[in-house]
């Protein structure tokens, strides 16, 4: 894989601050765009800029058509049975409230989810409680907690196969395995794995799985719900309205078929092509090349770092931790170091608790600074950002 031919690419990279170019390690938030992704978004506004699926005039055929060349797109990127059972959201944290929402949970039954859920996996399984649904959780990574918290009267679990808070992930085959032993549903957080890694949900027999287009090159503002369509046909609509109904009444309805049901309203095409054009580019470049690139420079930060004594946060092997490296610097606080890093050299990293408040909290640290690696970082780059790294630590030591 070749990164600089990859920064080609992407326009941001000509931009310069203050006389020096831009270090971006912040995908883990969201990634930068790439030209082609820029491009098919435009062409929607430029050449068809109408309704798909209502209007049988040529704007209306063509974005019609498109959307369901990107749905295909995506279909065949994780490997799904059937084009409907790929669902256009806004986001993961919509994908995940809609099945929260829309499942036939009752009263007394429990949601299982891990102690290091995105407050997007978390918040909406707490919510039931106003419902008598119970929530528990288990050890993130722990197969032998997880078996122990898989009690009967659970009907889901919920949870992410990557952390985005250090980039560690789950066994989540045995656990999808276990999980249906006991006759309980799975849904995948898939919003920091999707992008890095090869996900086939027919592989995996996984029930439902979302991501986000805005952290794998694609818009913001679209997103994905994968589920088998046996179970989405068993949902309860979340969101209903124009494109949901097939036909009405005064006093009744007809609701329409899988995907339809489930996308209320005038949709997001611009985002939906983007982002069929991000899965293209991402295929090409091939998500194995991706995450051994990323583990490449993973392991040289996490190397320099050691030497340093810089305190990482979750499993020491860099090979463990994708292109996440979530840190502390004894003496500054992170919200600092991201500060210094961006004034002296441009590097945009994260600070803070990256919305798993809950994990830090019951570690009693008020956050971290967050690199988060992606195609277009070098080892150039990361280099740059050691020697930073390393001007910081000098003021404290």
């Amino acid at each position: 894989m070749n990164a600089e031919k990859i920064r080609g690419d992407f326009p941001i990279f000509k931009k310069q601050i203050k006389g020096k170019p831009i270090i971006y390690m912040d995908s883990a938030c969201v990634t930068l765009k790439p030209n082609q992704v820029i491009e098919a978004m435009n062409r929607y506004y430029k050449e068809f800029p109408a309704c798909a699926g209502r209007s049988a005039h040529t704007f209306g055929r063509k974005v019609t058509e498109e959307v369901h060349k990107a749905r295909v797109i995506v279909q065949k990127f994780i490997n799904a049975k059937k084009t409907n059972e790929i669902i256009f959201t806004k986001n993961t944290t919509e994908s995940i409230n809609l099945i929260a929402n829309s499942l036939d949970l009752k009263e007394g039954d429990t949601v299982l989810t891990s102690d290091k859920e995105h407050n997007s996996g978390l918040i909406p399984f707490q919510l039931l409680k106003r419902k008598s649904i119970h929530h528990k959780m288990f050890q993130f990574g722990n197969l032998e907690d997880f078996r122990d918290k898989l009690t009967n009267d659970v009907k889901l679990v919920s949870t992410v196969i990557t952390s985005n808070l250090d980039g560690t992930s789950q066994p989540v085959e045995e656990m999808i395995k276990l999980a249906h032993q006991n006759g309980s549903l799975v849904l995948l957080d898939g919003a920091q794995a999707v992008p890095h890694r090869e996900i086939n949900v027919k592989k995996l027999d996984v029930d439902f799985l979302a991501f986000s287009g805005h952290k794998m090159l694609g818009p913001s503002g679209i997103g994905v719900l994968y589920g088998k369509l046996d179970l989405l046909e068993k949902l309860k609509p979340f969101v209903i309205g124009g494109d949901t109904v097939k036909n009405s009444t005064y006093d009744n309805f007809e609701i329409e078929d899988i995907p339809k049901r489930f996308e209320a309203g005038l949709q997001n095409y611009a985002g939906i092509i983007g982002l069929g054009e991000a899965v293209k580019y991402l295929t090409e470049i091939g998500l194995k090349n991706i995450a051994v690139h990323e583990q490449e420079l993973n392991r040289y930060i996490s190397g320099e770092f050691a030497k340093l004594g810089i305190e990482i946060i979750g499993n020491l092997d860099s090979e463990k931790r994708s292109g996440i490296i979530s840190f502390n610097i004894k003496g500054i606080h992170h919200h600092e170091v991201a500060g210094m890093l961006n004034e002296s050299a441009n590097i945009m990293i994260r600070s803070g608790m990256h919305c798993v408040h809950s994990w830090f909290n019951a570690h009693n640290l008020d956050g971290s600074a967050r690199i988060s690696l992606y195609v277009y970082n070098t080892k150039e780059e990361c280099e740059v950002l050691v020697n930073e790294i390393k001007k910081t630590v000098e003021l404290v030591s």
